[in-house]
C-alpha cells in the first residue's frame, strides 16, 4: 500500500491541458459574432462556472441574444473542433497522471461539460487511469463551491479529507480547500491565481509535470490546518 493520502482528485483546464486561453479565444470569437460585448477580465470571472453559469453569463452580462442552451452549443462544438485539430496537452500531463495512478486511485474534477472532458481523456490516452470523473455540470454548483470535489471523493470512496487535489486557478483551489482535501496548487500563468488562494494550497509547483507521488506525499503530510468541507455536500 501507498504511503500517503487516500486518493488524488485532479482538475483538467489548467493542469492536464493548457485550455484557458482556448475557450478564452472560442467564447470571445462567439460573443463578437452573435453582437455581445466582450469585456477585459471576462475569462477570469467564468473559470470554475458550471456550463450552464457560464452560458448565462454570456447571455446576461456580455449581451449575447441566444438563449443560454444555444449559446453553450455552440461554444461547446467550436471548443471540440479545435481539440480534435490539436489537443493542447500541457508537458508531462500523460506523464504524471500515469505516475500518480501507480500509486493511488485518480479522480478528475472538471468544470468542463462531460463530453468535453471525456473527449480530453480520450484524445490524450488518459482516459482509463481515473476511476472517478466528475464535471460541474453533474452537480449543483461550479467551482468556488466544494460540490464538483465532494461528488469526486464520494465516488471514490474516500473521505475528502483524506485526499489530495491539484489545482491551478482561484476557484480551483478554493473548490478543493473548501471540500477539505489538501491542496498542490500549480498556478496558471496566464490567469494566476489570487495570493489569498494560493494561501490555501499546502504546496506550489510550477506546473503538472513536477507534481510527482513525493511531492503528492509531502503535501498530505504537511496541509495546513482545515476545518473541512464548507459547501453543499451532494
Amino acid at each position: 500500500m501507498s504511503l500517503g493520502p487516500a486518493a488524488v482528485v485532479l482538475d483538467l483546464d489548467g493542469v492536464v491541458i493548457d485550455s484557458e486561453g482556448v475557450w478564452e479565444r472560442v467564447r470571445e470569437d462567439y460573443t463578437h459574432r452573435h453582437g455581445g460585448r466582450w469585456q477585459e477580465g471576462t475569462q477570469a470571472r467564468m473559470m470554475g462556472m458550471s456550463t450552464p453559469e457560464w452560458a448565462a453569463f454570456m447571455h446576461s452580462e456580455l449581451g449575447v441574444p441566444q438563449e443560454p442552451d444555444a449559446i453553450a452549443r455552440g461554444v461547446i462544438a467550436a471548443l471540440l473542433e479545435r481539440y480534435r485539430a490539436q489537443l493542447p496537452l500541457l508537458p508531462g500531463a500523460a506523464e504524471t497522471v500515469a505516475s500518480l495512478a501507480e500509486h493511488w486511485p485518480l479522480g478528475l474534477a472538471s468544470s468542463s461539460p462531460r463530453d468535453v472532458v471525456d473527449a480530453v481523456l480520450d484524445l490524450a490516452g488518459i482516459a482509463g487511469r481515473f476511476r472517478a470523473v466528475v464535471s460541474s455540470d453533474e452537480v449543483a454548483a461550479g467551482k468556488p463551491a466544494p460540490d464538483v470535489y465532494l461528488e469526486a471523493t464520494r465516488r471514490l470512496g474516500v473521505v475528502p479529507t483524506d485526499a489530495v487535489a491539484v489545482e491551478d486557478s482561484t476557484n480551483g483551489i478554493r473548490a478543493a480547500h473548501a471540500a477539505g482535501l489538501t491542496v498542490v496548487a500549480v498556478p496558471n500563468p496566464a490567469f494566476p491565481p489570487a495570493d489569498d488562494a494560493l494561501a490555501l494550497a499546502a504546496v506550489r509547483r510550477p506546473g503538472v509535470a513536477a507534481v510527482t507521488p513525493e511531492v503528492v506525499r509531502e503535501a498530505a503530510r504537511d496541509r495546513p490546518p482545515s476545518t473541512g468541507a464548507r459547501g453543499s455536500r451532494l
